[in-house]
């Protein structure tokens, strides 16, 4: 409980101190690319139920839907601005509303696309897909985009042994040190 109610605190907080600055990227996106600002993707939350997550596009309309590291050649795949997105974290902000909604938290297993059957049946097998997905969580800080999936699952694991209140703090203060320095950004 106290957990949610950090979540909507944080996430009421975070929603009026950005949303001018979200407000101006969904217009350099529309700006800068064919297609909706936003791109809502199915993904697998809390005992793998499927939510619809948003994120500010960082690709192009005709990308297949794929994780991006199952494309071959994912730059060719970006808008003109989709890097600087991604390398900023800034195409994630739009989550905080599945942060209000329940479907996410700010901390825990970052939440799989429904196609990524080896992923999740990890999850599931050591119990991982009990949580709230979130929005950071202690295999991003371990690695990000640089992990493979075995390490993913076992990061995400020991989340689940270890999460507290004070943990999720000390996740959320390295995600934010990860995110000025681009660390761990593949695409």
């Amino acid at each position: 409980m106290l957990k949610r109610l950090f979540d909507l605190w944080l996430a009421t907080v975070a929603a009026t101190i950005l949303a001018i600055p979200c407000l101006l990227l969904w217009l350099v996106v529309r700006a800068t690319s064919i297609g909706p600002a936003l791109h809502w993707s199915d993904r697998v939350g809390r005992h793998n139920r499927i939510f619809k997550m948003p994120k500010f596009r960082s690709m192009r309309i005709d990308t297949p839907a794929v994780a991006t590291h199952l494309l071959v050649d994912p730059e060719r795949y970006l808008t003109p601005i989709g890097s600087f997105l991604r390398k900023w974290s800034l195409d994630e902000l739009p989550q905080i509303w599945s942060i209000i909604k329940g479907d996410m938290s700010f901390v825990g297993p970052r939440p799989v696309l429904s196609n990524e059957a080896d992923l999740l049946g990890l999850r599931t097998s050591r119990d991982i897909h009990n949580l709230v997905p979130g929005l950071t969580g202690w295999a991003q800080v371990n690695g990000r985009d640089e992990l493979p999936i075995p390490a993913k699952v076992a990061f995400d694991g020991e989340y689940l042994q270890r999460q507290s209140f004070w943990f999720d703090i000390q996740i959320l203060c390295m995600t934010l040190l990860k995110v000025v320095t681009s660390d761990g950004v593949r695409h």
